[in-house]
């Protein structure tokens, strides 16, 4: 056991350097579950190949700390393993794991937060001093999501891979989770939401403007990255309200400036054609004479022609599901629909 790899314990758990004698119960505690998530057959994990890995644990630590594994202990047993790997001397790979009879009892959360703590302590004091480290985990494996989660790890966004360059050979993307030597310690207010912003479920909103002519025709877009004509607006940014999103919107698009009214309809758009799903907030824009349109200053990059429509036209030129929301929208007795209907 190397002398200078610390023990690391919160008083129910121990993190300890492998020993000779670990290697047994070690082999013993594999099981399916972990081979599930590290691409490997159980029958694989042997004796003799868990001594070279204890081996190689150790002489990587040796070589600069390049890489530290620690057996998790608690109630006097191994319940598994945690390690960080450094790619470089701030920056350092995360990866845990449980055995089987040892899991469901929040050992793994623990031993991680441990082993981020201690890592983020300078190397004066006897940690490693990193200053971000961060885990990959296959977007199916909630356990180990939970664990990230509850360890203060922030979800920062998918990374794709190319099926089997990851542990498991049919994982296309990997969620990226990350802790800064500077985020706020979990127990502050503020850390807490900003973790709960990380992974709660974010829903696209788009904000669109119903603008009519005297005669009831509704203004169209024809737009230059797709065939079917639509609604004036777009999506609405982060931390942006809807309302002044489609004043945005219309301004950007158009050249029009046009005081979005009260709120006539909520569309909600299943996932389609490569787009994920998204909740549709449809304003009034009021009556306009079709003299406007010599006004419109379109963005070339986005509009191709603009017009006022009859909805006769509307089911023409639009989506079948985008004629079904502009009428629901101009006839105004539901204020709720999905996908117009």
């Amino acid at each position: 056991m190397p002398d200078d790899q610390p023990t690391l314990t919160d008083g129910t758990i121990s993190l300890r350097p492998w020993r000779d004698d670990d290697v047994e119960p070690a082999v013993a505690g594999h099981d399916d579950e972990i081979a599930l998530w590290f691409g490997w057959d159980p029958a694989d994990v042997t004796t003799a190949g868990h001594r070279r890995a204890v081996a190689d644990w150790r002489e990587d630590w040796a070589a600069g700390k390049r890489r530290v594994s620690f057996v998790i202990e608690r109630d006097g047993e191994i319940a598994g393993s945690v390690e960080l790997t450094r790619r470089q001397p701030w920056l350092g790979d995360l990866s845990w794991v449980l055995y089987a009879g040892h899991r469901g009892r929040g050992s793994a959360a623990r031993a991680v937060r441990l082993l981020v703590d201690w890592a983020f302590t300078g190397e004066d004091r006897g940690g490693l001093g990193v200053q971000r480290v961060e885990a990959r985990i296959d977007p199916r494996n909630h356990a180990s999501r939970r664990v990230a989660t509850r360890t203060g790890l922030m979800l920062e966004g998918t990374q794709r891979v190319v099926p089997g360059t990851a542990d498991r050979a049919d994982a296309d993307a990997m969620l990226v989770f990350a802790r800064l030597v500077t985020d706020p310690p979990l127990s502050d207010p503020t850390s807490f939401r900003s973790l709960l912003n990380s992974f709660l479920p974010r829903k696209r909103a788009i904000s669109q403007m119903l603008v009519r002519d005297p005669e009831g025709r509704v203004l169209l877009c024809q737009l230059t990255y797709k065939k079917d004509w639509d609604l004036p607006g777009g999506v609405v940014e982060v931390g942006e309200s809807p309302k002044l999103a489609v004043e945005r919107e219309v301004e950007e698009e158009l050249g029009l400036t046009i005081a979005a009214g009260g709120l006539v309809l909520t569309d909600w758009l299943p996932p389609w054609g490569g787009w994920d799903d998204a909740v549709c907030l449809v304003f009034d824009g009021g009556t306009l004479d079709p003299s406007v349109l010599a006004t419109v200053v379109k963005q070339e990059r986005e509009i191709r022609d603009v017009r006022f429509c009859t909805l006769e036209e509307v089911d023409e030129l639009a989506a079948d599901f985008t004629a079904r929301r502009v009428r629901a929208a101009v006839g105004g007795a539901q204020p709720y629909t999905e996908s117009g209907r």
